[in-house]
């Protein structure tokens, strides 16, 4: 099994990293989103939640887009009271199958006139296939956030200025990513960390490659690790395993609203479009592994998920949308 040695890592990192956690983040950039519109994938809790809340604050139009029903009208109902701020909805989004996918963007061209920032947060590490037969972490934290932004990608080029922030992790550094398998379940014990890490990069080279085909558009694209942050993520650990993962979480690393930081940071910050494509941590653009600096893998990368949303029949419509795209 592959939790032993995460659950070791995580507490080393975690360890290592106690001082920088506690020194005070940056002041949040809070400006005006009044007239503006946002979707926040996996908004029903966690990193999600946090950032959906800060943008409710700001005054934008928040879409949760989410998995289950009664997490999702729960949270929004929440963050409404909370803010005061009545133009927050939930709208259904399973990112593991890609008729939910492209049923919510139907859903949502057709009731929403506007799209300013897409936030792909939504995450899992759990193992396992979907129903489209892709290791469940590839088309949960890549592909299905791929075919999305694809489809939404007119609308946030028709509302520019506007921009898509993908949330990726430092994990990505542990990435082997094979085009010629892409997003087939890893094998062995460590197997689901693998895909996982796999995923994480596909974010980095995702925004990377998202940017490079949108310049002059208006739409401007961002990679954000979070921080290793005390969500729902490791959900899936053996039971044996939480008494260790539990007390390290709770102690060392960040809180939701701590891990929504560096999200936020990429959705409101001003003049960040130099930045467009990068990969940023703590608030401030970073360097992401050698692959994920690769501009000939990101571009490879789009056209292999073309291929796979091809061969599952979301072809001729939704893979097109990027072959357009670069043709622009």
């Amino acid at each position: 099994m592959w939790w032993p040695a995460l659950g070791a890592a995580l507490a080393l990192y975690a360890l290592l990293r106690y001082r920088q956690r506690r020194a005070p983040p940056p002041a949040l950039a809070r400006p005006s989103l009044r007239g503006r519109t946002a979707i926040v994938t996996g908004g029903s809790g966690g990193i999600g939640a946090a950032t959906a809340l800060e943008l409710a604050r700001c005054g934008a139009r928040v879409v949760l887009a989410t998995r289950s029903a009664p997490r999702g009208e729960a949270a929004a109902r929440r963050i409404r009271t909370e803010t005061g701020n009545p133009d927050v909805r939930f709208m259904h989004l399973d990112l593991a199958s890609l008729r939910s996918v492209r049923a919510f963007a139907s859903a949502f061209l057709r009731e929403e006139p506007h799209l300013h920032l897409l936030i792909n947060n939504a995450g899992v590490s759990a193992g396992g296939t979907t129903e489209d037969g892709f290791s469940l972490a590839f088309q949960v934290n890549h592909l299905g956030h791929f075919l999305l932004t694809e489809l939404l990608l007119e609308r946030l080029r028709s509302c520019a200025p506007s921009r898509v922030v993908i949330v990726a992790s430092s994990a990505h550094r542990a990435a082997r990513l094979r085009l010629d398998t892409l997003g087939s379940p890893s094998p062995g014990p460590l197997g689901a960390f693998q895909d996982y890490c796999d995923s994480k990069l596909a974010n980095v080279l995702h925004a990377r490659g998202l940017a490079a085909r949108l310049r002059g558009t208006g739409v401007t694209c961002y990679a954000a690790h979070p921080g290793f942050v005390d969500t729902e993520l490791f959900r899936h650990a053996p039971l044996w395993l939480k008494p260790l993962l539990v007390p390290v979480a709770r102690l060392f690393f960040r809180n939701a609203a701590e891990g929504a930081r560096t999200p936020l940071h990429c959705a409101l910050q001003r003049g960040l479009e130099p930045f467009s494509g990068c990969y940023f941590s703590d608030c401030a653009p970073r360097a992401p592994c050698p692959p994920g600096r690769d501009e000939r893998l990101a571009r490879a990368l789009c056209e292999a998920s073309e291929r796979l949303l091809r061969r599952r029949g979301d072809g001729d419509g939704d893979a097109g949308a990027g072959a357009a795209a670069r043709r622009q």
